[in-house]
């Protein structure tokens, strides 16, 4: 089976760039990368995204700020679209957001004004 056209993508506050260490951001993306994929792991999607794992497609986004990310996450999941916003604990801080991975015409209008993350 081909995973073509199916992605995941990941937003990142790349606010948190200018005081947290590169380690740290990456892990916040992969918590919620795996907190998503476990979450919806009998998704049909899921499932087909994870049969050829050596083809995944991943697109990582940034938001500037904590309230563009809450704002996409609302914006998200009004319009059901499958997601974990990752919430770093103890300190209750939101750090970014992983999608359940779709196909690519069907969610790429959420991202569209957003840029890669640098």
């Amino acid at each position: 089976m081909s995973t073509a056209g199916i992605v995941q993508y990941v937003i990142v506050r790349s606010d948190l760039a200018k005081t947290w260490p590169l380690g740290a951001l990456i892990a916040q993306a992969c918590h919620a990368c795996t907190a998503v994929m476990h979450i919806y792991r009998e998704d049909a999607l899921v499932k087909e995204y994870t049969e050829d794992l050596d083809n995944m497609h991943k697109c990582v986004l940034e938001v500037k700020s904590e309230s563009e990310l809450a704002a996409l996450s609302a914006k998200l999941t009004e319009n059901s679209v499958q997601h974990k916003l990752w919430i770093e604990q103890p300190e209750n801080y939101p750090t970014c957001l992983a999608v359940k991975p779709y196909p690519k015409d069907d969610v790429k209008n959420y991202f569209k004004k957003l840029k890669l993350l640098k």
